[in-house]
């Protein structure tokens, strides 16, 4: 049997898409793929997140954190619960998030504050566990460069020493500068229909390159309304073929790097 190394490092496949199916989406991406990295973003979707990856251990793996947009849903103890709840399974999670900021959602400055005192309490977390963090970091117009850019400083200012900058969106010069400072950049497979995204695919350190779906969501197939981890491959087949290498020689080293920061070997 042919061995597989193709990896999803961020989906959700907790979500309430998966409600009918979860189990046959899983075994469908069972056979294309070696590994997959599910998200939860808030308390009950995180218990949802760790039972699923029970249920498919050493396939299955997961990251808990608070998705910037359900931070107002919680008051201050609901965290204080939620950071208690990641200590006491934190031998059960590869890494913190997704993390950080959503200028895009949440405009009102004083939703702003607190969605970045959460990013940051995370952060510490993420540090006082030796954990990589999972980075959502969007901003209010088209472009994000500018919560990239702040995501970037907070980790830097933390003394975070692992990072993934998930489903990026920035500009070559900023992938540039999150790679020079040692972290990782996860490209989605809607690649295919960005020029950006490609640019950035073919400039960066192939060492620092992550590929994923953030399926449900971003399907890189036409009238295709649910996406599902597998799609992860027109992400590989999109690189190879920027950066002019095979797709095995791409499947390799995005192991290699899966590895490399999360610790986990595939």
């Amino acid at each position: 049997m042919e061995v597989v190394h193709i990896i999803d490092i961020h989906c959700h496949l907790s979500f309430k898409q998966y409600a009918e199916d979860r189990e046959s989406v899983i075994e469908g991406a069972k056979k294309e793929l070696r590994a997959v990295v599910t998200s939860g973003v808030e308390p009950s979707d995180a218990k949802e997140a760790l039972k699923i990856a029970r249920n498919h251990k050493d396939f299955v793996f997961v990251t808990l954190g608070m998705h910037p947009i359900h931070v107002e849903e919680f008051s201050s103890a609901e965290l204080e619960r939620y950071e208690e709840f990641i200590y006491e399974h934190r031998r059960e999670i590869i890494g913190i998030g997704e993390v950080g900021l959503d200028y895009h959602w949440i405009k009102e400055p004083l939703k702003q504050r607190r969605v970045k005192e959460v990013f940051l309490r995370f952060l510490e977390i993420a540090r006082d566990l030796r954990l990589p963090v999972v980075l959502h970091l969007r901003g209010a117009t088209g472009s994000s460069a500018e919560a990239i850019e702040e995501g970037l400083k907070a980790i830097e200012d933390e003394d975070i020493q692992k990072a993934v900058f998930h489903c990026f969106t920035g500009k070559p010069a900023l992938a540039s500068e999150i790679c020079d400072e040692g972290y990782f950049i996860s490209l989605p497979a809607t690649i295919k229909r960005s020029k950006t995204m490609k640019n950035v695919a073919k400039r960066m350190p192939i060492s620092q390159l992550l590929t994923e779906t953030d399926a449900p969501y971003l399907s890189p197939v036409e009238n295709q309304e649910r996406n599902v981890p597998q799609n992860v491959k027109f992400a590989y087949e999109e690189i190879a073929k920027v950066r002019k290498i095979s797709v095995e020689e791409l499947k390799e080293q995005i192991r290699k790097n899966f590895s490399a920061l999360f610790g986990v070997v595939v």
